[in-house]
């Protein structure tokens, strides 16, 4: 019997490359996410340790041009942590968007797959059947050879 071929190869590698494509780019855009998301931590954390040392500085006394620029250097920080958030929120809905269409790719080439296995097993039923008649042939051949020997 003739090697077992599944018409839909080309179409199941195809979508097997689209889903390795997608979850290359899935990577890269979480990975972009996590980078903003260390900036965003790190704008937070210097904007604490500021206003910590502007309220040291408030206690011990301070000029009221230090006073403003510090009030000022804030705000600033403030913006920057407002505006990093913002393209957080942007990467996030990004990856989101990016996630699901690796899932549904991952859906469509499971299917294909499914199929595939589906076909496979038939195709192995079909060789199975036909050795059996083969061999089935071959005893009552002999059998018939053996009889007409006699």
């Amino acid at each position: 019997m003739k090697k077992f071929r599944f018409s839909l190869e080309t179409v199941l590698d195809y979508k097997q490359q689209a889903l390795d494509a997608l979850r290359a780019e899935h990577g890269a855009i979480l990975a972009r996410v996590r980078a903003q998301e260390e900036v965003v931590n790190g704008l937070e954390e210097e904007h604490r340790q500021v206003d910590e040392e502007f309220s040291q500085r408030k206690l011990e006394g301070l000029t009221v041009l230090d006073a403003l620029n510090y009030e000022q250097y804030l705000r600033a920080l403030e913006r920057e942590i407002w505006e990093a958030h913002r393209k957080l929120e942007q990467l996030q809905r990004q990856e989101e968007k990016k996630r699901s269409q690796v899932v549904e790719a991952r859906k469509e080439t499971a299917t294909i797959e499914k199929l595939k296995e589906h076909k496979l097993e038939d195709y192995r039923k079909a060789v199975q059947k036909a050795e059996e008649l083969q061999i089935e042939e071959f005893v009552s051949t002999t059998r018939a050879m053996a009889g007409a020997a006699i």
